[in-house]
């Protein structure tokens, strides 16, 4: 895996004269095209003319003195749920390629264009955004760039977004998350993600999958990154941070089923991070966290909204045309046509009273802590040879995002494994609605547990 610059240099090095944003265009591009590579797989487009065209419009405007936007000449790679003018947008799936072509950018597409964002390509992912693995039988699977000799999952259901960044295809992706599908290739690839609370950047122009979780944010090689984009694609403009110091900072760690049946080197890592995290001060707490199997039990008992919502969207194709959509996907979706209105009402009232009882239960830590995904990558072939290790799988790899979506929460996924492991990621969840206070918590925890932060 290649050693990844923030925007934070690459801005400055061009600045400077350094390099040209046709130089940092020509270096993703060659990444992307590498044979030994994962861009023909991590990529469903590659737009090399226009992202040139840009780069080089973004140069010569910088000779020329004229100011430029926060992003200028940083290239970004989109997932396949995003509309771009003029093309259809077919959601990592064969079955909407029928579709009209978009008539307009989505509205995350025309302000990365407006920042100076150099857009090289949209990223393959799950089809219709639904599995935390990131396996798509269309279009194949990117494989993780770490242990490549294996071919390990790059997570869901943002696989390409994970993959191109961490492989250099691009300095940033913007992904969806609807259960952790910015998180989990964040994690498992070894970058860092932002999910913002959902509400927060203005979905016009995305695929949806599920109204009620969905939530659009960046995977960057830094906090720092993750927010300068975060900024751009909210419409916010740079954040202004308060910086917080490690040894005043209150973490909570749930005993509630996050830290269940995680793998060896996810436990490991964690409670790496933890000791390095109160060894620099912080306080970190241990606290019972009752809201999260509320939420499990409300789903057991009334069915999910991914379901529900997705078999809203695609019941006419997926009555009429069952055999052409995956059936990974299929056999998840088709849970949403046993779901009632009753159900779906229940379902609706119960989160947000969980949602109050949780953010109550919190409001006196800075954030809580804990591993983003419960497993490292595991390998590909496996999951395609037994359905039932796919399904145990999925389900495990969701578990932890998804409770924060559930829940409405912000949060961070940080790299915490060390050179020559596995990658592993630290979710820091905030409360509903409290990203800007996150971010600077964010900041100042990575300082201490990410060991390969990008230059």
């Amino acid at each position: 895996m290649p050693q990844l610059n923030s925007i934070a240099k690459l801005s400055a090095a061009q600045a400077a004269g350094e390099t040209t944003a046709v130089q940092l265009l020509d270096d993703c591009l060659a990444r992307i095209s590498d044979p030994g590579g994962e861009g023909s797989r991590a990529f469903l487009k590659v737009y090399e003319d226009r992202a040139r065209a840009e780069a080089e419009a973004i140069d010569t405007r910088r000779a020329a003195g004229v100011a430029l936007g926060p992003l200028a000449g940083i290239p970004m790679s989109v997932k396949d749920l995003f509309d771009v003018a003029g093309e259809t947008t077919t959601a990592g799936t064969r079955i909407l390629a029928e579709n009209p072509p978009a008539a307009d950018d989505a509205v995350i597409v025309s302000r990365l264009r407006a920042a100076g964002a150099v857009i090289v390509g949209k990223n393959n992912m799950t089809e219709l955004a639904y599995s935390g693995i990131g396996i798509n039988s269309h279009y194949d699977t990117p494989r993780n760039p770490w242990d490549r000799q294996t071919g390990r999952v790059p997570g869901g259901s943002s696989s390409g977004a994970g993959v191109s960044v961490a492989d250099g295809m691009a300095v940033g992706a913007i992904g969806t998350d609807t259960a952790g599908s910015v998180r989990i290739p964040a994690g498992v690839n070894g970058v860092t993600g932002f999910k913002p609370t959902a509400s927060r950047v203005d979905q016009g122009g995305c695929y949806p999958l599920s109204k009620h979780l969905d939530s659009i944010g960046p995977l960057a090689p830094t906090v720092d990154c993750c927010l300068a984009i975060d900024g751009v694609i909210s419409g916010e403009g740079p954040h202004t941070v308060t910086d917080r110091a490690v040894g005043t900072l209150t973490l909570a760690v749930p005993q509630t089923i996050v830290l269940n049946d995680l793998d060896d080197e996810v436990a490991h890592a964690f409670d790496r991070a933890c000791h390095a995290l109160s060894a620099a001060g912080a306080q970190i707490v241990e606290f019972e966290f009752p809201e999260l199997t509320e939420a499990v039990e409300a789903q057991a008992a009334y069915g999910t909204f991914q379901a529900a919502e997705a078999w809203a969207a695609h019941k006419e194709l997926g009555e009429t045309r069952t055999d052409e959509f995956d059936p990974l996907v299929m056999a998840r979706m088709k849970a949403g046509q046993d779901m009632t209105a009753t159900d779906f009402i229940r379902l609706v009232e119960a989160r947000a009273g969980i949602i109050g009882r949780g953010n109550r239960r919190t409001a006196g830590y800075d954030a809580a802590i804990l591993p983003s995904v419960a497993l490292v990558a595991p390998a590909i072939q496996p999951l395609l040879d037994d359905f039932d290790l796919y399904v145990k799988t999925n389900i495990l790899m969701l578990r932890n995002t998804g409770l924060g979506n559930f829940l409405d929460r912000c949060g961070f996924s940080i790299p915490i494994h060390g050179d020559g492991e596995a990658p592993v990621g630290l979710m820091v969840m905030g409360q509903t609605g409290g990203d800007h206070g996150l971010m600077g918590v964010a900041r100042a925890v990575e300082q201490i547990v990410n060991v390969t932060t990008a230059a």
